[in-house]
């Protein structure tokens, strides 16, 4: 397993390579960690016969979710990944876009079990995580150093796999475009968070907008945030 590709050089939207990889139609399928529900609403919104279940453990963005409207095969759970409140073998497939370093480091092992039981037999994890590198993280890092966690996510799914609880499928690394109109939406988005508290000095604060407003073009800045996917298997 690598914990990135430095060839990787393939400029996609996550949506059009989970779309393009897998079989989505007909089945049950859970975003864990959903936040704000964008991967959840794509998911239901294509092809057909999709249940698909959106899990937040943040309870401020869980509300936001649940007045999401015109979605009738979404329902929205309040939880978190070390303790999914579903049945045994009650998904076909799960998802984790960006959110398995969000799980506190002692209980990666426990989400990754808990994404086994609930998958049926032969069902499928795509465990997406950034890698630690290129210019969007490094405005990041300025206010929120993530080298830790996700560093910690990667090892959790390396254990996973070598233990026996899930099987590597297959790794995929890409650059998942990111645009942003200008600083305020970058502040709103990214530091503005609900899961995360960030309490910028007026001093740090004037370093990031620095740092992020070397990046503006005409229409925006723009970066390629390079990811890794694990997808894996229950057995």
């Amino acid at each position: 397993m690598q914990i990135a590709d430095p060839t990787a050089t393939t400029l996609r939207a996550e949506r059009e390579v989970y779309e393009e990889l897998l079989e989505l139609d007909d089945k049950r399928i859970l975003d864990l960690g959903c936040g704000g529900a964008w991967h959840t609403r794509f998911l239901a919104e294509g092809g057909s016969g999709r249940r698909v279940t959106g899990l937040e453990v943040d309870a401020i963005q869980h509300r936001k979710n649940l007045a999401i409207e015109g979605y009738p095969n979404i329902t929205f759970r309040a939880g978190g990944a070390e303790a999914i409140p579903a049945e045994d073998e009650s998904f076909d497939l799960v998802f984790m876009f960006k959110s398995l370093h969000h799980v506190p480091g002692p209980l990666m092992d426990q989400a990754l079990s808990e994404i086994r039981r609930v998958l049926v037999p032969g069902g499928l994890a795509w465990i997406s995580e950034p890698v630690f590198a290129g210019d969007f993280n490094e405005v990041l890092r300025l206010f929120h150093d993530e080298s830790r966690v996700r560093r910690a996510a990667f090892e959790a799914v390396k254990r996973a796999v070598e233990n026996g609880v899930l099987a590597l499928e297959r790794q995929i690394f890409f650059l998942n475009p990111m645009h942003f109109e200008d600083f305020d939406e970058f502040a709103e988005r990214i530091i503005g968070v609900t899961h995360t508290r960030h309490d910028l000095s007026e001093e740090k604060l004037a370093q990031v907008r620095t740092a992020f407003e070397r990046h503006m073009t005409d229409d925006g800045a723009h970066f390629a945030q390079p990811i890794r996917v694990d997808l894996l298997r229950r057995d």
